[in-house]
This record gives structure tokens, C-alpha cells and sequence, in this order.
């Protein structure tokens, strides 16, 4: 299905954008939105939202006023630079005769209007700017320009903005507007489809969320009546079942305590209950650990196969907590927790291949550490840090990082003391493939 796209911005802009995307019908479906003045964007996204998927902003000026909408869709917005800049100087000097020096301009960055100016071989000293930012108001430009030219600094206004333009106008001051170029609004359209087709497509993929409920096969045995248990597994049944639900998702048991919910990344990903609320609900029904583990792929099958990895790795970290795998091979979790960790579960460095396997460590506790020490932001990292974050004791933290120091991917690089009595810890800097490469 096509994405709609709702074009904003003045009249005559909004017509070349629509002009333009014809060029894109296959692909793009235009829905025109004009306004008078910038300031009432805001209000026009904020009642259109439901008829278009993404947006596309006739210039910078309209961004400020899209964020007060508090809508949240793609949007992308036109360029104005040097090239767009380079048509209204020709059409002042060639076209109308007039001089290029001293003239105000508003809302383009200087090095670009200097830059333009040096390229064309013109004088740019007595060409005032100013530049734009999410701070200016539309007075604060009309302003500028007014100014300059009641103080005869100026003879000619440029600006980017219509209304801005009109305003000058009133006042019978010589104005001309900047806007977007064919090619500008050709390279935002271009990359308004190609970003909703990749959005498009990861939303798309399946996704499979594993929820496993350890012990309840235990508890299968003469010691514990049998209507108990078939309640105990029909309320985490039913709050599956609720989650599932959700996120328009299918739900199949395929053991005792191990269920699989099967939705879409986009559906998982928008849902409003996140997979922390399910943890949650299993937590108060039984105080059996549970884990869950979320795979997304192109087929069912890969999704499947990544869920079940991430489920591993849930399992080896903590109870009720969840973890997710996704198509790349990418690991992130735990996801219940604000601050969570990613890492990747291969490498294609055959150096730190080989030195992993002397020392005995796996490539995935590798890059675990590699990501904790980058999430905590100094570039180093000691024991006690690997032990809270990966779940292992001191004891064992020391001896991998002891082994990564023997084969030269850590060192050594201070000490600090210990919060109570005890001999000063270790800190260690552990390197990554990037940096064993340069050495």
C-alpha cells in the first residue's frame, strides 16, 4: 500500500511539491495541506494526522509549529540551501537587472550564502544575514530586514518565507523569496519513500515472543491437587491470552509452562502494554521464575529460532525478565529494566576468535562486557560492574577478566579502594576488534 503523504506548506509551494511527486505515483500518494501563515500547521496536523502516514515540510519554518501539534509520524523537510539561494540571485541580477550587494537575507546558514556569493564571483560585504533557529519568530525576521532597510544598509530583502515576503511587500520594500529547488524536492521525496519503505518493512516482520513459566512441570505430582494446577496454568493462560490480544497476535501452548504468541514487529512495538507489563502479571500469579524471549524475522521459523535464543539468554540473566534477538543477530536486554544492555552474539574478528577460545570465554560474554563497559562511560570497567550486570560472581568476573588480560584484549589501567575494608579492585580497560586491528 502506498504511503499517504501530506504535503504542507504556502500555496505555490505546495503546488511544484505536488507537481514533482507525480513523479513518485507508484509510490506516493500526495494529500495537499496550504496554509496563510506557518503558525497554522500545527492545528492542520493536528486535525489531518489520520489521513496521511508521514509528512513532508515546505521549509524549516514549519518545524517548530509541527512539534506543537504533539503528533508523532515521519516527517521530512525541504532544504534550503545554496543552490535554492543561487535561483533568486539570478533572477534579481540577470532577470531584473538589479545589483546583488547589499541585501539582507534571512533563514540560510552564512556559509552558505557566502559560499554561494564567492562561487559567483560577488562581493558579499554588504550582505546581511540572519540565520534561523527553533528561537526566531516570524516577527524577529520581518523585524531584521525592516530595520536594514529603513536604515538604508539595504536595497533589496530576501527571504524564506511567504508571509514574511507578503509583509515586505506591504510595506513596498523591493523583496524576493527563497525556495526549495526541483532537485531539493526531488532528493526529500526520494528519501521520504525510501525511509518508509524500510519502516514499512521492519514493521512488517513477524515477530515471536516465547514465554516460558520454569517448575510447572514439578509441580505435576501427587503433592499438589490437580484442580490447583489447572487453575495455576489457566490464569497464566489468561493473561497471555489478554497480552496476545494486544498486539493482535496468536497465541499456541507447545509444552508444559511454554507458550508462544506470534504478532508483528509493528504491532509489538506500538502496543501501549509493553512486554514489562506481561512480566508483571506473572510475577503476581505465580511466584514461579518466568522469562520471555522476543525473535523477529522474515519467516516465522527465523522469528521462532531468535525468540528461543533470546529465551536462553533471559533464562541465563535473571527471573522475570525478557530479552530480544533481532533479524541482524543483535541481542537487547533485559528489557524490563530501564537501563539495559546490547550486544552481539558473533564476530567476525578472527584475532579475538582465537584469543576468546585460549582463555576460554565465549564470544558472547565478550561482547556483554564490551557493552557494559560502554554503557558505563569511562571506557573502563571493573569486576564488581561485570558481576552485577551479567549476574556471576566477583570470583568469576576476575577470572575472565584475568583472562582477557593474559591475552592481551584488556589491561590493566588502575586501582580504586573499596568502599569498605579490603584490598583495592582492579579497574580494566577491555578493547574491542577495532582497536586489536590498529596494534
Amino acid at each position: 500500500m502506498k504511503p499517504r503523504a501530506g504535503i504542507i506548506g504556502p500555496n505555490d509551494s505546495v503546488q511544484l511539491i505536488s507537481e514533482i511527486a507525480t513523479e513518485y505515483h507508484d509510490r506516493l500518494q500526495v494529500v495537499p495541506f496550504i496554509y496563510q501563515n506557518p503558525d497554522e500547521a500545527a492545528d492542520i496536523v493536528h486535525k489531518n494526522q489520520h489521513l496521511v502516514d508521514l509528512w513532508i515540510l515546505a521549509g524549516p519554518a514549519i518545524y517548530k509549529s509541527f512539534q506543537k501539534s504533539g503528533v508523532n509520524q515521519p516527517f521530512f523537510i525541504l532544504k534550503l540551501d545554496g543552490a535554492s539561494l543561487t535561483k533568486t540571485l539570478v533572477d534579481i541580477g540577470y532577470n531584473d537587472k538589479k545589483s546583488l550587494e547589499n541585501i539582507s537575507i534571512d533563514m540560510l546558514a552564512e556559509r552558505d550564502v557566502f559560499e554561494t556569493y564567492r562561487d559567483l564571483g560577488i562581493s558579499s560585504q554588504q550582505v546581511y544575514i540572519q540565520e534561523y533557529s527553533n528561537e526566531t519568530s516570524l516577527d524577529d525576521l520581518l523585524s531584521f530586514h525592516l530595520k536594514l532597510f529603513k536604515d538604508k544598509k539595504v536595497e533589496i530583502c530576501i527571504t524564506c518565507l511567504r508571509s514574511v515576503y507578503d509583509q515586505l511587500c506591504l510595506h513596498d520594500i523591493p523583496a524576493y523569496r527563497v525556495t526549495p529547488t526541483r532537485s531539493n524536492i526531488r532528493e526529500t521525496l526520494s528519501t521520504a519513500v525510501q525511509k518508509w519503505e524500510t519502516i514499512h518493512f521492519k514493521q512488517s516482520q513477524i515477530a515471536a515472543i516465547l514465554v516460558k513459566v520454569q517448575g510447572m512441570e514439578k509441580k505435576e505430582d501427587h503433592n499438589m491437587v490437580s484442580y490447583d494446577l489447572h487453575r495455576l496454568n489457566l490464569e497464566i493462560q489468561s493473561a497471555i491470552l489478554h497480552f496476545a490480544e494486544s498486539i493482535s497476535g496468536s497465541f499456541v501452548t507447545i509444552g508444559t509452562g511454554v507458550f508462544v504468541i506470534f504478532s508483528t514487529r509493528g504491532s509489538l512495538q506500538e502496543t501501549e502494554k509493553p512486554i514489562g507489563s506481561l512480566l508483571e502479571k506473572l510475577a503476581l500469579i505465580t511466584d514461579l521464575p518466568a522469562n520471555i524471549g522476543i525473535g523477529y524475522g522474515d519467516t516465522a521459523l527465523t522469528a521462532e529460532e531468535n525468540a528461543r535464543l533470546a529465551l536462553n539468554h533471559a533464562q541465563n540473566y535473571d527471573s522475570f525478565c525478557a530479552f530480544l534477538v533481532d533479524n541482524s543477530g543483535t541481542i537487547e536486554g533485559p528489557l524490563k529494566e530501564q537501563e539495559a544492555i546490547s550486544f552481539q552474539y558473533r564476530t567476525e574478528n578472527k584475532e579475538i576468535s582465537e584469543k576468546l577460545k585460549k582463555s576460554g570465554i565465549t564470544i558472547t560474554t565478550f561482547n556483554k562486557i564490551l557493552s557494559v563497559q560502554k554503557r558505563m562511560g569511562n571506557g573502563s570497567i571493573t569486576a564488581t560492574q561485570i558481576a552485577e550486570w551479567l549476574k556471576m560472581t566477583p570470583r568469576n568476573a576476575r577470572r575472565i577478566l584475568t583472562g582477557l588480560v593474559e591475552e592481551g584484549i584488556a589491561e590493566i589501567i588502575g586501582e580504586e579502594a573499596p568502599a569498605s575494608k579490603g584490598r583495592p579492585r582492579k579497574i580494566y580497560r577491555v578493547s574491542d576488534g577495532l582497536e586489536l586491528t590498529k596494534k
